[in-house]
């Protein structure tokens, strides 16, 4: 790169469609709603678990966690489809949120997993509990995921308005 050049901008996470699309459907404010209350949940459910981990007590607290925690995953990654698809046009799998997706589809299954071995019976409560840290640390790069596209969207936001403001300086000079 040449002194005085700028580097290559980077791809816009929506276009300016998708972008009036997500400011315009339902799910965005549900998906808004859905994510802090999905962590609140896992965050209590963590204690939960560590604490049956350590002491041995509070199976049955921590067991209706995991499964209050899991409901709103499944019903989160339902409404996100949803949006994806109001949004990108296809449920799963936009170019903007691929690696997301697939991420996703991770820690769906050790939720899953989990419910599984709670039904059958198939791993001891310790080795449930571990399970299910197992698909906590999967949601938290996730979220984590999540979080970044949330910031480069603003960042986008930003790099727009400011865009904007030359663009109408320069009518006005």
């Amino acid at each position: 790169m040449h002194a005085g050049q700028s580097p290559t901008p980077r791809r816009r996470l929506y276009t300016e469609e998708q972008r009036a699309r997500r400011d315009a459907t339902k799910w965005t404010l549900v998906q808004g709603l859905l994510a802090p209350a999905q962590f609140a949940v896992f965050t209590v459910s963590v204690v939960l678990v560590l604490r049956f981990l350590w002491t041995g007590e509070g199976y049955g607290a921590a067991t209706v966690s995991i499964l209050v925690k899991t409901g709103f995953l499944y019903v989160i990654m339902v409404t996100g489809a949803i949006w994806e698809k109001e949004v990108f046009g296809q449920y799963l799998f936009a170019p903007a949120f691929f690696w997301e997706d697939v991420f996703s589809f991770a820690v769906i299954a050790l939720h899953s997993a989990y419910l599984w071995a709670l039904w059958t019976g198939a791993l001891t409560p310790a080795e449930q509990m571990v399970l299910a840290l197992a698909a906590y640390a999967t949601y938290v790069v996730n979220a984590g995921q999540f979080l970044w596209k949330l910031r480069m969207a603003r960042l986008d936001a930003e790099a727009e308005a400011i865009e904007e403001n030359r663009t109408m300086a320069e009518v006005v000079a």
